[in-house]
C-alpha cells in the first residue's frame, strides 16, 4: 500500500505520530520520525520499525522553525531520495483555561503556533512535490473544532483555523495531483491524556457510539488511508475519528 513512499511525520517520537510512523512504515514507506526535544523516544521508534526490518530515521526540527524544517527535508531527500508524504501532527502547546481568565498573550501564542507549524512544514515539501507531481499532506485536527468543550477554546480556535487552511490548500495544489486532507480525533489514549481522570474517560466512552475512547492506532489506521493511493480522489476532506460522537452532516 506504501511501498516505496518516504514520509515525513512530525511530532512522531510518541502517541499518535508514532503509531503512524509504525504503521506507515509496516506497510512499506520509508518514515522520518521527526522529533523537537526527546531524541530517546525518537530513536525508539526508530529501532522498533528497524527491528522488523523496515526503513525508519529520526531527524530533530522545530516544526515551527523554518532553517530546521529545510535542512529536515533536504536530509530526507539525502537519505531517500524524495518526500511523498507529510503527516503534520506535531502537538503545540495550549492554555487550558475559559476566555473570561484568559488573556490575550495566552491566547494568541497557539492559534499562530499552529498555523505557522502546519505553514513552514508544508512550504517545506511543497516544491518537492509539485515537480515530483504527487504528495499527500495529511493534517491531525480534533473533533473540538467543530465540538467545543469547556477551557478548549484556544485549543478548538486553532484547529478550526487549521481546518480552513487545509480546504485553502486542497485547492491550490490540487493541480500538481497533490492531496490534502484533515483527521480530526476525539479523546485519544496517550501521554497528553494520562492525566485526565478517570471518571472523565469513562464519561467520553459512555456517551461514544462505540463505547470506548480512540488508541493512537485508530487514528494512523485513518492516516494510511489518506496516505495512500485507496485515496487518490479525495482531498479537502475533514475526517472525524470520534467513534462517533462527531457525525458530520
Amino acid at each position: 500500500m506504501m511501498n516505496e513512499k518516504v514520509a515525513i511525520i512530525t511530532g512522531a517520537s510518541r502517541g499518535i505520530g508514532a503509531a503512524i510512523a509504525k504503521l506507515l512504515a509496516h506497510y512499506g514507506a520509508k518514515v522520518v520520525i521527526n522529533y523537537a526535544n526527546n531524541k530517546s523516544a525518537a530513536q525508539e521508534v526508530v529501532e522498533s520499525i528497524a527491528a522488523k526490518g523496515e526503513e525508519a530515521i529520526a531527524i530533530q526540527a522545530d516544526v515551527r522553525n523554518q532553517d530546521e524544517m529545510e535542512f529536515l527535508v533536504n536530509e530526507t531527500i539525502s537519505q531517500f531520495g524524495k518526500v511523498d508524504v507529510l503527516v503534520n501532527n506535531a502537538a503545540i502547546h495550549f492554555a487550558m483555561k475559559p476566555l473570561s481568565e484568559m488573556e490575550w498573550d495566552e491566547f494568541r501564542p497557539k492559534l499562530e503556533e499552529e498555523i505557522k507549524a502546519a505553514f513552514i512544514a508544508t512550504k517545506s515539501v511543497l516544491p518537492i512535490m509539485k515537480e515530483q507531481k504527487y504528495g499527500k499532506l495529511v493534517f491531525i485536527s480534533s473533533s473540538l473544532s467543530h465540538q467545543p468543550m469547556p477551557n478548549f477554546i484556544a485549543h478548538g480556535t486553532a484547529k478550526g483555523a487549521l481546518n480552513s487552511f487545509v480546504k485553502y490548500l486542497a485547492q491550490e495544489v490540487g493541480p500538481y495531483n497533490i492531496t490534502a486532507n484533515t483527521v480530526a480525533p476525539a479523546m485519544v489514549e496517550t501521554d497528553a491524556t494520562k492525566h485526565t481522570p478517570a471518571e472523565q474517560k469513562e464519561q467520553v466512552a459512555m456517551f461514544t457510539p462505540l463505547g470506548r475512547i480512540a488508541k493512537p492506532e485508530d487514528i494512523a489506521n485513518t492516516v494510511l488511508y489518506f496516505a495512500s493511493d485507496q485515496s487518490a480522489f479525495v482531498t479537502g476532506t475533514y475526517a472525524p475519528v470520534s467513534g462517533g460522537t462527531e457525525m458530520n452532516n
